[in-house]
């Protein structure tokens, strides 16, 4: 896996909404817990209240629309291009909803949360509140959520990590979902943490944290 260029890393931060993911990291840098900086957040819409988060926290964002590209690969290769050009050692997709293709120079240099246990509630379709509908739905006992290593298919690549939380009997979707974005804001940046001391390796698509498999 590529070494971190820099120290603090460098990231980039993809959003689709309201930044909430983007404002932990902010948070955790700023006290300290995380030893990153952020160097561009790229916006799906220009409407993600994420942006106005960004603007205040003096951090250059950039929009870049699906619809403007003839294709994925178009759109991906401009959102790439914008972390090239800011010299990012990380993307971290932080509520990012679009499909992005991975370049190679990229492999195991992006990653992503998901709201749930993958495999279980997770691809296409499966995010924010439809999670949590979903587990409650199926009367699950524990969630939780999983950061990865992104690849070409939603919510697929390598595991890095998974934190577990207890569903009750009287939850909600609200509720549910507040207490694993507890736990995500957690696991994301300890993930990030990781990554930036070297401690990961990917094989066969299990990701070992010194050597040893991290799943729990």
């Amino acid at each position: 896996m590529t070494a971190p260029a820099h120290q603090p890393i460098r990231l980039g931060v993809l959003i689709s909404g309201g930044g909430t993911t983007l404002a932990n990291f902010l948070a955790k840098i700023a006290c300290g817990e995380l030893d990153a900086e952020v160097a561009v957040v790229v916006a799906s819409r220009a409407d993600c209240g994420g942006i106005e988060k960004a603007r205040a926290a003096n951090i250059p964002c950039q929009v870049v629309v699906r619809r403007d590209h003839a294709d994925v690969s178009s759109f991906s290769r401009a959102i790439f291009d914008v972390c090239r050009d800011v010299d990012v050692d990380l993307v971290t997709l932080a509520g990012f909803l679009a499909r992005l293709e991975i370049p190679e120079d990229f492999a195991h240099r992006v990653m992503n949360i998901h709201p749930a246990l993958i495999p279980a509630f997770c691809g296409q379709g499966m995010y924010g509140r439809h999670v949590h509908e979903a587990v409650l739905a199926r009367g699950c006992k524990v969630s939780g959520c999983t950061v990865h290593f992104a690849d070409n298919e939603y919510d697929h690549g390598p595991i890095i990590l998974q934190r577990c939380v207890p569903v009750a009997d009287d939850d909600t979707p609200d509720t549910l979902a507040a207490r694993v974005f507890t736990a995500e804001c957690a696991a994301y940046p300890e993930a990030i943490r990781l990554f930036a001391d070297r401690r990961l390796a990917v094989a066969d698509r299990h990701v070992t944290v010194d050597g040893q498999i991290n799943a729990n």
